[in-house]
């Protein structure tokens, strides 16, 4: 299989989707709080040109098994 930039991004994207969802499951467990617990980043360009108006709105909310779904994507893309 040869190796370029977007195979990574896919690999990460779904590295993160699977922690995401792995924390999802986990959320009603008492003891793995640490692991649930998610942070918000915000990003919200907008502009009025005249001729062009956009409002882009972008939440990703990231966990610590989330960030180890990424790690686990990165390392399984360079043992290909």
């Amino acid at each position: 299989m040869k190796k370029n930039g977007w195979i990574l991004l896919l690999f990460v994207f779904l590295g993160m989707l699977a922690g995401a969802l792995v924390a999802d499951w986990l959320k009603r467990v008492p003891g793995l709080d640490f692991l649930t617990r998610t942070v918000k980043a915000r990003w919200s360009p907008s502009a009025d040109l005249i001729v062009l108006t956009y409002d882009i709105n972008i939440a990703i909310n990231v966990s610590l098994l989330s960030l180890a779904g990424i790690a686990l994507a990165i390392w399984i893309y360079r043992k290909l």
